[in-house]
């Protein structure tokens, strides 16, 4: 699964890369169909248990939020409310995630498939 923005050059890179190595992940695109609270714990539950490591710290919502000091939790309750700041693209393979930037990342997910 690939959480996928079209618009972003990374995300359609990560794409181009799984569909090379003839893998045709579930595409979501999560600024239409935005994840709930609990799937994006358990997605930063899978990169590591940081949810910053989701955070888009360049979006105007970060700064209007204040999220530089937040804790945890608040970071959660703001990738729910607000999927931009959602950093693209997740993929997700299984009990695996990676924030495929760079793309390559995404084949991080391939070893011992």
């Amino acid at each position: 699964m690939i959480w996928h923005n079209t618009r972003c050059s990374k995300s359609r890179g990560a794409h181009a890369l799984l569909a090379e190595r003839g893998v045709t992940p579930a595409v979501v695109r999560y600024l239409d169909d935005p994840p709930s609270r609990e799937e994006i714990a358990r997605v930063v539950g899978l990169l590591g248990g940081d949810p910053r490591a989701l955070l888009r710290t360049g979006e105007p919502e970060y700064r209007a939020l204040g999220l530089a000091g937040a804790d945890d939790e608040a970071v959660l309750d703001a990738l729910a409310a607000h999927p931009r700041l959602i950093e693209r693209p997740v993929v997700l393979r299984g009990d695996r995630a990676v924030v495929a930037r760079p793309p390559e990342r995404a084949l991080e997910l391939l070893d011992g498939a």
